[in-house]
């Protein structure tokens, strides 16, 4: 690869230029100050914080998945690359929650007058928040949220022109982005060529069925295999995404994506480690913690039956809830009514970060995202933190 150069004494010497255009800037400059922000506003613009979201559509895509659409009452929504993510804020009863979604639209929806996103939930009992969404929430309804957050995604400068995506379940929506990006946004006709092996029950519950169809229709550079567990006489791919359906379907130096389940996660990261894919070739979403804590490699089962008290301090307020051990701690607080920022939920955000003064948890080792220091100095992530006792903590005032 070369690089194009002006020649060594410009080059290296761009800095006294930069010097001498600032002193003219400076010297022709009013004497009254601007009272605009710019910097401020082009950060607001692409970082805004809480929006109030407008739901102005809903359809089935899937027997048990829906598509819900928002706009904003400003029009503006905030740059997003396929595959980051909205984060929502309800009251439910008298919890306080804060729940992410992956974008399943495309980015080039969200530009011009009539923009918008949305995204896709599967009902998956006994979650109350897709239930929530289901039964109650309907067309004309304000939710507050926030987006984009995530730093999955496709990147050029990281990542191989031919992407074989690995999904399962509801997994698939932030490819469906992207693939629609891929046939009618920025990136047609970039290049990118996308393979989704797509892991579903049966044809009823493979989510976005019909919108994945016609986007493979129209663009030659998205194939979608779907691969079923529960159709014997299935024509396409069956069973379980094996090695060998993911061998089959893979080009030399490809990038891997995943967003799925975490049983799921486990047996692709094991397939893709014995192909001997390296760690810069596969890259995954933040991991769901799944339901039951005991799947996590290092809890120490017979715990998880276990009832705690928590002390919570915000600022000079303290209050006492009760948490069972198979919750993580934010869902106990959550639970209590105690707000709590989360975004991510799976302890690689940042935003729920918390000080635990006494008390001992276990931490997810797959969503473990905390510094060195922070371990040292006994900070954690509710969202990803179960209680192995009772504890003392200190969380963000929100």
């Amino acid at each position: 690869m070369s690089i194009k150069v002006k020649g060594f004494l410009k080059d290296v010497g761009g800095a006294s230029r930069v010097t001498e255009l600032r002193k003219q800037s400076i010297a022709n400059a009013s004497n009254v100050p601007d009272p605009k922000d710019h910097i401020r506003e082009v950060a607001d613009a692409l970082h805004p914080g809480l929006m109030n979201l407008k739901v102005t559509a809903i359809r089935d895509t899937s027997k048990y998945s829906k598509t819900f659409r928002f706009e904003t009452e400003d029009g503006h929504i905030p740059v997003f690359q396929a595959g980051q993510y909205a984060n929502f804020r309800f009251e439910i009863g008298e919890s306080k929650l804060s729940r992410p979604y992956s974008i399943s639209s495309a980015p080039y929806e969200a530009r011009g007058e009539h923009g918008f996103f949305e995204i896709t939930v599967r009902r998956n009992r006994p979650y109350f928040v897709p239930d929530y969404l289901f039964d109650r929430v309907k067309v004309g309804d304000v939710i507050e949220g926030t987006l984009p957050f995530g730093n999955w995604y496709w990147e050029p400068l990281r990542d191989s022109k031919d992407v074989v995506a690995l999904a399962g379940g509801v997994g698939i929506t932030p490819f469906h982005s992207l693939a629609k990006e891929i046939a009618y946004g920025k990136l047609k006709g970039k290049g990118l060529k996308l393979t989704v092996l797509y892991g579903s029950v049966n044809q009823d519950d493979i989510v976005l069925k019909d919108e994945l169809e016609a986007i493979e229709k129209d663009c030659p550079d998205v194939k979608i295999v779907n691969v079923l567990s529960g159709e014997p006489d299935w024509p396409g791919e069956k069973g379980f995404i094996s090695r060998e359906i993911i061998e089959k379907y893979s080009t030399p130096g490809c990038t891997y994506m995943f967003c799925g389940p975490f049983p799921m996660f486990t047996f692709v990261k094991k397939a893709l480690d014995d192909m001997g894919v390296p760690a810069r070739r596969f890259r995954h979403d933040a991991i769901n913690n799944p339901a039951d804590v005991t799947q996590l490699p290092g809890y120490p089962k017979g715990r998880e039956t276990e009832t705690h008290r928590i002390t919570v301090r915000r600022g000079i307020a303290e209050d006492v809830i009760e948490a069972s051990a198979k919750e993580p701690v934010a869902v106990a607080l959550e639970r209590a009514g105690i707000k709590i920022d989360t975004h991510c939920r799976n302890g690689e955000c940042g935003f729920c970060r918390s000080q635990l003064v006494s008390g001992d948890v276990f931490v997810s080792p797959i969503g473990d995202g905390r510094r060195l220091m922070d371990k040292e100095m006994g900070w954690f992530h509710p969202c990803s933190a179960w209680p192995l006792s009772d504890l003392t903590i200190r969380i963000p005032i929100m």
